[in-house]
């Protein structure tokens, strides 16, 4: 398929994707499109889920991957409405829980001294996108600062087993969260999340997204396995895409993880779904080893914003 052909195809697809490919694919904000999100498709069938008391699964955190927290992540990345009160109260619901005595979003009763950075950063991901006030998500931010690793990255693992090195995995849900806050437009210590971001970033840069800073080896070949959701795991194009919602500039430690994207497009012109991952789901939205507009529509739009640097050479 030529490159018109494949937004044709991925304007065949969910209403979500349809206002994804025109936000990010073609320039235009068709709200008209995200109201409809709520209302057919993927999106109303994750609203469907929802039980009375306002939650989704048994529990914020179980099981996974239809407890109520990885919903709402869900949600937000359909980009949902911001607006959409039934999000907006669920999460009311969580932070008037309770926190965990650090500040964070407790996981559980078990949970109540120290909270999860990569959870709170995916919580401040989709709280901020959904207009949660912003004092609410003071001591969230606070939790999540304290966290800074040396390296300048972030390990949820750090408050339960002493880790000395940051994770990819937690780094990119921490950034996704602490970009929601800004582009939120809250200012609460303005100046130390622009700097935790800067450092995250770095962190993510020196390992040239998937590759030992020490050794040059790959660190993890599942990070660079497509999949979608990516849930809390990191891949490289979830780092990609992360980079050209921010708006970052051409660096060039990204070359090597674009080159691998580019080569992992088939001759359809589209990219698979190379791998789901393992658990509860309240629908399958695409099938691994098959074409997925998710997979797609984000590799083409890393893409397209990094042509517009001539020094990236794509």
């Amino acid at each position: 398929m030529k490159d018109q052909e494949i937004i044709e195809w991925l304007l065949e697809g969910d209403v979500s994707i349809q206002y994804q490919v025109h936000l990010g694919l073609l320039g235009v904000d068709r709200k008209d499109l995200q109201l409809r999100i709520a209302q057919e498709g993927w999106g109303r069938e994750f609203l469907s889920k929802r039980h009375a008391n306002g939650h989704w699964g048994d529990r914020f955190y179980q099981p996974k991957w239809i407890s109520t927290h990885y919903t709402l992540l869900d949600l937000r990345n359909l980009n949902l409405s911001p607006d959409n009160e039934v999000v907006q109260e669920t999460i009311d619901l969580v932070l008037d829980a309770g926190k965990a005595q650090d500040g964070g979003i407790p996981l559980g009763p078990s949970t109540s001294i120290h909270s999860d950075v990569c959870v709170n950063g995916m919580f401040l991901n989709y709280a901020s996108y959904f207009k949660t006030a912003e004092t609410k998500l003071h001591s969230i931010v606070d939790s999540i600062l304290s966290e800074i690793m040396p390296d300048g990255g972030f390990n949820c693992v750090t408050t339960r087993n002493g880790a000395k090195h940051s994770s990819l995995h937690s780094t990119i849900s921490v950034l996704e969260g602490l970009t929601e806050f800004q582009k939120s437009g809250y200012t609460y210590r303005v100046n130390d999340v622009q700097s935790a971001k800067e450092s995250a970033e770095e962190f993510i840069l020196q390992h040239r997204l998937f590759l030992s800073d020490r050794t040059g080896n790959i660190i993890n070949k599942n990070f660079l396995k497509l999949s979608y959701p990516g849930r809390w795991k990191y891949d490289i194009l979830r780092a990609l895409d992360y980079f050209q919602y921010v708006g970052r500039k051409w660096d060039k430690r990204m070359a090597e993880a674009v080159e691998v994207i580019q080569k992992k497009r088939k001759k359809n012109g589209a990219w698979n779904m190379q791998v789901a991952h393992p658990g509860q789901l309240h629908f399958v939205m695409e099938k691994a080893g098959v074409p997925s507009r998710w997979n797609t529509l984000r590799a083409l739009r890393v893409i397209e914003h990094f042509k517009k640097d001539s020094s990236a050479h794509l």
